[in-house]
């Protein structure tokens, strides 16, 4: 039981007491560690970490059991390489046995070259994760960011394939997700930098070969997010500055790598957009009020004018993403909730990818070569693994070429339904559910049900290797594709946030409910289980209906949503006021988001056994929101059942990037599901 040190806190007229802000601290140096914390709170979480440990101990052998059973089906055999340019294929392998991947690339004469090596990458390491890697436009150089600390500070390397030698062109504080890439030139590496506050807010351009960075753009504007990147056809590198509902694009042309970046519209609140080059000309996705789900307009690129119009805005239709190559442009969209590619030819017909199944996530596999006259996608369900499509962009054909070998696995095996709950207000929420082919729709099982339904991210029906050895082990798994998320377009996002976030909470309620009224779920073992947002999403339906639940999985939970939206250094909250509301200036946000923050809304009631991770090197949602919450169950709750806090001081947002953490993970969160399906944990 954590000590309570009640603090009025007075804001836009509200008071609200919290009894557990002392949980907070802000390294001064900004990277926390448990030798430097305050004594009282490092020896609380150290205690957390020693009761977490011996509640979930007698789950080592069921854990060890399904983490060993993900192990004997991983996958034996990579991607097939792509093409990223003439003369050369690029993939990433696990070996046999191996825990991180291996970057390679592979000549037209069969001769293979290592790129990097994960595995050597993370000795001595306690965390490690690479992101983006790439080669250059010349193919000389391959590049990756790479975190050894656990906060998303990245270092970005650069090995040059000729001498073999790797170069730090940002040695730290560099920001690795869309956060570099090469000039068209190869001559340059363009990579953000974060400030204290972990925002990315300067552009700076280094030589692949050394020397001190020069700084081309900064940004003040706290509620924007930056990325950047090269277009397809090497003409520019283009910076992207973009908030939930305003964006700015500037471009850097290729013949003037060292000149000033040109912005191609000003940004305006209500609008986004983005650029992509395709031959000769700009496309520009765009998406407001007149085309929420998006429209495409074809711009001079000399001057940036509009040429016209080529795909109108259409009902029913999300564009998603533009991907150009030299014969043809693939438009990623959304229609009736299931993802399409379609092919637009330079003579204006079109060719459409789709999939007559019940649930699918479909997507063009990354690092292929502009001139391709063939583009790999790639194509899987909860129950099939990937495989990759070969698409002929003059022709429109495509075959199967290979797909993701998993040892001991039938994909035949399993059942993919999409199912609707009925909510609240009658609007119909999806639901994909996964089960073994032999069970009958309707024999009532243990179930997880997942979800997220934030920030206009869906939940796509990807494979799993985990969720199909749940299934191995007696449950379903299904994802709850609530509102807040974008799975119905543009709308469903509008109708799961601000004001209407409520909607995403009692949307999930309705597919647990749904799913045993239909059978397929037991009224008493449902898990609930959320990531980040989802972990906002799971604790929310916690708190409104805890009878409904045997237990609930929060990974990294936004849970002291209130307070953190109340705190105007957070790295992420000037940029989500749009998501959520802005608590410091407006009273109706204020309200709405205590009437729903997890913190603020636990109640005396039996809560179900709750068990949350949290990385104490997070700054997107830090440690004390999760330990705030376990303190508070644990204080209210009138039930028996354990609240616990899983700590580990090396990571932050995301664990380590190897497949026998991630499966070692995975493993523990279902034996917990199990045990609490099961006959409780107390």
């Amino acid at each position: 039981m954590a000590p309570q040190e009640p603090l009025q806190i007075r804001q836009l007229g509200r008071v609200r007491i919290d009894p557990y802000a002392w949980m907070r601290f802000i390294a001064p140096g900004g990277r926390r560690s448990m030798a430097a914390l305050p004594e009282r709170l490092r020896r609380h979480l150290e205690a957390e970490m020693h009761y977490a440990r011996q509640v979930l101990e007698p789950l080592s052998a069921d854990a060890a059991y399904l983490r060993d059973q993900m192990l004997a089906r991983a996958p034996v055999a990579g991607e097939p390489a792509t093409a990223a340019a003439p003369g050369w294929r690029y993939a990433s392998r696990q070996p046999p046995g191996a825990a991180h991947r291996v970057f390679v690339r592979v000549s037209t004469d069969g001769t293979q070259q290592t790129l990097i090596d994960e595995g050597e990458r993370a000795q001595g390491h306690a965390y490690y994760r690479a992101t983006g890697h790439q080669p250059s436009p010349d193919q000389r150089y391959f590049a990756w960011a790479e975190d050894v600390r656990g906060d998303d500070r990245h270092r970005i390397c650069v090995l040059d394939t000729i001498t073999g030698k790797v170069h730090v062109a940002a040695p730290a504080d560099a920001f690795g997700y869309g956060g570099f890439t090469f000039s068209p030139s190869s001559r340059h590496v363009f990579w953000l930098w974060r400030d204290a506050h972990s925002r990315p807010t300067r552009l700076y351009r280094s030589r692949v070969d050394g020397g001190a960075p020069e700084l081309v753009y900064e940004e003040h504007d706290p509620a924007l997010f930056m990325q950047v990147g090269r277009t397809a056809a090497d003409g520019f590198v283009v910076l992207s500055v973009a908030g939930p509902d305003t964006s700015e694009v500037r471009l850097i042309r290729a013949d003037d790598e060292e000149g000033v970046p040109e912005v191609l519209r000003p940004r305006q609140r209500g609008t986004r957009y983005e650029v992509v080059e395709s031959n000769d000309a700009l496309l520009m996705l765009i998406h407001d009020d007149s085309a929420p789900g998006g429209r495409v307009a074809a711009l001079d690129p000399h001057d940036f004018s509009v040429l016209g119009e080529c795909v109108p805005p259409r009902p029913g239709v999300h564009i998603i993403a533009l991907t150009p190559f030299a014969r043809g442009v693939l438009r990623l969209q959304r229609v009736a909730e299931q993802l399409q590619i379609v092919l637009m030819q330079p003579d204006g017909g079109e060719h459409i990818i789709a999939f007559d199944e019940p649930a699918y996530h479909l997507g063009i596999a990354p690092m292929q070569a502009y001139q391709t006259s063939h583009v790999r996608l790639v194509h899987q369900t909860p129950a099939q693994p990937p495989r990759w499509i070969d698409f002929d962009l003059e022709s429109g054909a495509w075959h199967e070429v290979g797909g993701m070998h998993l040892r001991e696995f039938d994909p035949g095996a399993y059942r993919v339904e999409r199912l609707y709950a009925r909510a609240d207000d009658g609007e119909s929420i999806p639901i994909t559910v996964l089960a073994h082919r032999d069970t009958p729709p309707d024999a009532p099982l243990p179930l997880v049900l997942a979800g997220y339904g934030a920030y206009g991210v869906a939940f796509e029906a990807e494979f799993s290797l985990p969720a199909c050895v749940l299934v191995d082990a007696g449950f379903r798994y299904a994802i709850a594709h609530v509102r807040g998320g974008a799975e119905k377009g543009p709308g469903w996002y509008r109708s799961g946030c601000r004001e209407h976030k409520r909607n995403s909470m009692t949307d999930f309620i309705a597919c647990a409910r749904h799913l045993v009224d239909t059978g397929r779920a037991r009224a008493d073992a449902i898990v609930a289980h959320g990531v980040s947002a989802g972990g906002l999403l799971v604790c929310g339906a916690m708190n409104m209906a805890p009878q409904l639940w045997a237990g609930v999985i929060a990974q990294v939970p936004f849970v002291d949503m209130l307070n953190t939206m109340s705190d105007a250094d957070h790295p992420l909250v000037p940029l989500l006021r749009p998501d959520w509301g802005d608590p410091l200036a407006d009273t109706d946000a204020y309200d709405h988001i205590a009437a729903i923050s997890p913190y603020e809304n636990v109640t005396q009631a039996a809560y179900p056994p709750l068990l949350c991770t949290a990385g104490l090197q997070d700054d997107r949602v830090p440690y004390w929101e999760p330990a705030k919450l376990v303190a508070t169950i644990r204080a209210h709750s009138t039930s028996r059942n354990p609240a616990l806090l899983l700590l580990n001081p090396d990571s932050g947002h995301q664990e380590r990037d190897d497949m026998h953490t991630q499966y070692a993970q995975a493993a523990l969160l279902w034996a917990f599901a199990r045990r609490c399906v099961a006959h409780g944990l107390t």
